[in-house]
């Protein structure tokens, strides 16, 4: 196996698993020696409430487990939170997050690999992941469609939690704010070169949370686009035309029928209007929401993908620097150096 020159950051974020954590560490340490020059270790405690902590304490302060920094979360987060912590403090060329109790280390390499031949994200999708109930399956299919549609990726094989980052990738992300939640689909959404690599694991890790789920899944489409609070627009709009329609035809027929019941014109011309009047009340407020969406973003409105330039540069002048200028300071400090001179 080749060892890189690199300096690798391996993100572990972990959460009671004290009997566990040691072989965990050593692992990670010696797939990170056969694959890479130099390493890191970034533990990410996510709120333990057994002995990991102090475990870990331990490890670090009898120096068996080398080149580990460990960051305790005061609370525990969202997986996601937890993971950027960790790429926040990370130093390495390139980056792996990783939780092992559900994924395997042991593909890190042939990530690796992909990732230096120059592919800026390689994710790796398990694909024997914990058969989950048929109404998580169904769910999670209507967000996959929802994320293909809106965002423009495959949820399931470009937003898996195991996954290699280039420096490249985590400069960009770093420049956003508030990025925690966002981090997992934003490296794909945003045209970086990448690659999803599958493999076979039995996981240990728990049955997912259906609520809790559905809940992120919501709040990652409202973040990541302005559809849901364009589709509320449209309908306020399409509201506030069919109110309209209908007050036409109330005056239509109340001008061309006698029998008309008493007081249905006055009361459906009075019920149309207020539903007209909030319909734009409605699309007036979306309107001036996603404006001020668009004003607040911190994204950039675009990313180089590449940049390089010729090796060989004939230009002699650079921006704002004076040739002469320099030729010139040269001269006179060759000047006072002759006359300095005995």
């Amino acid at each position: 196996m080749q060892v890189n020159q690199i300096l690798l950051s391996i993100i572990l974020v972990v959460r009671d698993c004290e009997n566990d954590l040691e072989g965990f560490l050593r692992r990670a340490i010696y797939i990170a020696n056969s694959c890479a020059e130099d390493h890191e270790i970034i533990l990410i405690d996510n709120g333990s409430t057994d002995g990991t902590v102090e475990r870990l304490r331990n490890l670090c302060r009898e120096g068996e487990i080398p080149n580990v920094q460990a960051y305790v979360l005061s609370r525990r987060e969202d997986h996601d939170i937890a993971a950027w912590a960790g790429l926040e403090n990370a130093l390495g060329d390139y980056l792996v997050i990783i939780d092992p109790t559900a994924d395997d280390i042991g593909f890190l390499p042939q990530l690796l690999e992909a990732a230096i031949e120059g592919v800026d994200l390689v994710f790796a999708l398990n694909t024997q992941p914990r058969q989950q109930s048929v109404i998580y399956n169904a769910a999670r299919s209507i967000f996959a469609t929802a994320a293909k549609r809106f965002l423009e990726i495959d949820s399931q094989r470009e937003m898996p939690f195991f996954r290699v980052l280039s420096r490249r990738v985590v400069n960009f992300m770093l420049r956003q704010d508030g990025l925690g939640f966002s981090y997992r689909w934003l490296p794909a959404a945003s045209g970086f070169r990448r690659a999803t690599l599958n493999y076979a694991s039995e996981t240990d890790r728990e049955s997912r949370n259906l609520i809790n789920d559905i809940s992120k899944g919501v709040r990652i489409l409202i973040s990541s686009t302005s559809a849901p609070m364009r589709l509320v627009t449209l309908l306020s709009f399409f509201g506030a035309v069919m109110n309209l329609i209908y007050s036409c035809y109330i005056i239509v027929i109340a001008l061309v029928k006698d029998d008309v019941a008493p007081g249905w014109v006055t009361l459906s011309l009075q019920q149309s209007g207020m539903f007209f009047l909030f319909s734009v009340v409605l699309l007036i407020i979306g309107e001036y929401l996603l404006h001020t969406v668009r004003l607040s973003s911190n994204a950039p409105s675009y990313y180089f993908a590449e940049e390089f330039a010729s090796s060989v540069n004939t230009r002699r002048q650079r921006l704002n620097v004076d040739v002469n200028v320099l030729d010139e300071n040269k001269l006179l400090k060759a000047a006072s150096l002759g006359a300095g001179k005995p």
